[in-house]
């Protein structure tokens, strides 16, 4: 084995996760407009995101020499007037992918959201993917999105004993 492939078996040191800061704006939403394309624009989850406030202390940004390599936002949003976290978008740079970087960053969101107080975290995702992370849709029949979405993508994460329950309503920017 040379020494150069011996250099390039050795595993990269992990990113760096820290809290997404206002200076973070363009370099981040570049890598989500790589992860997503215009598509992203399209969807109900979007409709959440525009004029709504970025939750800066349960926002991360996973960051690997000075740059981004993924992302995870948090966002106030309600539940037939329940506040609740609305997590998205989940991006991750598709070099990073299959090392855990995605669940990393929505554990270390759930996480900060619980120590500020957020009753339960929903999202609209891949099932498989996020229930894993302990969200499930069991509880998610009275949740309205603002518009079309698979039923089955509406997901929710308690944070607290029973934050999941009793949650109906339109899902609005408070």
């Amino acid at each position: 084995m040379t020494s150069s492939s011996r250099l390039s078996a050795l595993p990269l040191s992990a990113p760096v996760l820290v809290l997404e800061t206002p200076a973070m704006e363009r370099a981040v939403t570049t890598l989500i407009d790589r992860v997503f394309g215009p598509g992203r624009f399209a969807k109900v989850s979007e409709r959440l995101r525009e004029g709504n406030t970025l939750l800066d202390d349960c926002s991360f940004v996973a960051m690997r020499e000075s740059r981004p390599v993924g992302c995870v936002r948090l966002w106030p949003v309600t539940v037939g007037g329940t506040p609740v976290a609305f997590l998205g978008p989940l991006a991750v740079d598709p070099d990073e992918r299959s090392a855990g970087l995605g669940q990393t960053l929505v554990e270390s969101a759930c996480a900060a959201a619980h120590a500020e107080g957020w009753k339960a975290v929903l999202l609209v995702g891949d099932a498989p993917y996020f229930t894993r992370a302990g969200f499930s849709a069991a509880h998610t029949a009275g949740v309205t999105m603002p518009g079309p979405v698979d039923p089955r993508r509406v997901l929710l994460k308690p944070l607290v004993e029973g934050g999941d329950l009793g949650l109906s309503g339109l899902v609005a920017i408070p």
